[in-house]
C-alpha cells in the first residue's frame, strides 16, 4: 500500500506521475542488474604431442615425462602434462568403400570386434565411410560393438559415388572433431584405403592444418603393394590436381602407415600400437596467427643410445588464426 503526503496529493496529476517515475528509476539504479553467464574464450590452449617410441619395431613402454625432450623451433619446451595408456582416446575409423576395397574391408570386419576390444571402456569410436563423398556412419560412442557392426556394413556400402576423395574425408573428420566439446585425451584416425584418386584444389597442407587444430594423429592401413605417389612434373601439370598421399599426411601428424596382406591382423596391431603411445602437452609460444611452429621429440639419452629408438610425433603445429571458443 502506498501513502501520499497531503502536499503530494495537492500536486497536479502530471507532476505527481513524473515524481513517481523518477523515484522508480532511482530504486532500479540501486538494484544490481542480473548478470549474464560469462563467455570464456581459450587463447592459450595446450598443444598435444602424441608420441610413439619403438625399438626394433616394437613399442617401448614404461617411459616417464623426464625421459622426453620436446623442442619447438629447436628450443626445449617444458612438458605441461604427461600420460600414457590411461589417457582417454577418441578413435575415428575412416573406411574407403570404393570398389577396389572390398577384400580389405571384409578382412577388417572379421577381426573388428577383437581389435576394438583392446580399447578401454571410456574410449570412444566413430566411423566414416568415404568414396567420392564422405559420410559419418556412426557417431562417437563407447559402445565398441556399434563400430564393429559398422565395419561389417562397410563392405556392402555402395552409395557414395565412384572414385576416392581421401582429403575430403579427412577434412570432414577434422570438422567433426572441431565441433565437439574440448577433449583432454588423445585423438587418432585410422584410415583403411588403397590411396587412390586425385584431389582438386584441396592440397595436403589444408588437411594437415585442419588436423593440427584438433590434435589428431592419422594412421593408415594400405594394401601391401601401395607406395607413396610420385608428384607429377612438367610445364603442362595442373597444380590444382594432386594425387592422394596418405603417407605424407600420416608422417606430418605423427602417425604411421602399415602395409597389409591381411588387413584384419594389421588393424588389431595398429590399435595396440595406438594404445601404447605417449601424450605430452606443451604451452604454445606467442606467434602471429597462422604461423607454423616446428616440433621435434627426442629421448634424454646419450646420443649413441638414443639413435637406437624410432620416434614418431607431429612435425609441428599452427598458431590459431582466430580466437576459437
Amino acid at each position: 500500500m502506498c501513502f501520499m503526503s497531503s502536499a503530494a496529493a495537492r500536486l497536479r496529476p502530471e507532476t505527481a506521475l513524473l515524481l513517481l517515475i523518477l523515484a522508480a528509476g532511482a530504486l532500479s539504479a540501486q538494484t544490481p542488474p542480473q548478470e549474464e553467464p560469462p563467455t570464456f574464450r581459450s587463447t592459450a590452449a595446450l598443444v598435444s604431442v602424441d608420441v610413439l617410441v619403438t625399438l626394433d619395431g616394437s613399442p617401448v613402454t614404461g617411459l616417464r615425462a623426464e625421459d622426453f625432450i620436446v623442442r619447438e623451433d629447436g628450443v626445449p619446451k617444458p612438458v605441461e602434462s604427461f600420460s600414457h595408456t590411461a589417457a582417454p582416446l577418441q578413435v575415428l575409423l575412416l573406411l574407403d568403400v570404393s570398389g577396389s576395397m572390398g577384400r580389405m574391408l571384409r578382412q577388417a570386419a572379421e577381426t573388428g570386434t577383437q581389435a576394438l576390444a583392446q580399447l578401454s571402456p571410456q574410449d570412444e569410436v566413430a566411423v566414416f565411410f568415404f568414396a567420392r563423398r564422405a559420410r559419418l556412419h556412426q557417431e562417437l560412442t563407447p559402445e565398441k560393438q556399434l563400430a564393429a557392426r559398422a565395419l561389417r556394413e562397410a563392405a556392402v556400402e555402395s552409395g557414395l559415388g565412384a572414385g576416392t576423395s581421401l582429403n575430403d574425408a579427412l577434412l570432414q573428420a577434422a570438422a567433426y572433431l572441431e565441433k565437439l566439446p574440448p577433449f583432454s585425451g588423445r585423438r587418432a584416425l585410422i584410415v583403411l584405403t588403397d590411396n587412390g584418386g586425385m584431389h582438386y584444389q584441396l592440397p595436403d597442407e589444408t588437411v594437415i592444418r585442419a588436423l593440427s587444430r584438433v590434435n589428431a594423429v592419422v594412421n593408415a592401413i594400405v594394401p601391401e603393394n601401395v607406395r607413396p605417389p610420385e608428384l607429377p612434373r612438367g610445364a603442362d601439370v595442373n597444380p590444382d590436381f594432386t594425387p592422394a598421399n596418405i603417407f605424407r599426411i600420416s608422417e606430418a601428424t605423427g602417425g604411421e602407415v602399415m602395409r597389409a596382406r591381411d588387413a584384419g591382423r594389421r588393424l588389431h596391431e595398429l590399435i595396440e600400437r595406438i594404445r601404447s603411445r605417449y601424450n605430452l602437452t606443451i604451452r604454445p609460444s606467442p606467434a602471429p596467427p597462422g604461423s607454423f611452429r616446428s616440433l621435434s621429440v627426442g629421448l634424454a639419452r646419450p646420443p649413441q643410445e638414443a639413435r637406437r629408438y624410432q620416434i614418431r610425433s607431429r612435425s609441428g603445429y599452427y598458431i590459431p588464426e582466430d580466437d576459437r571458443p
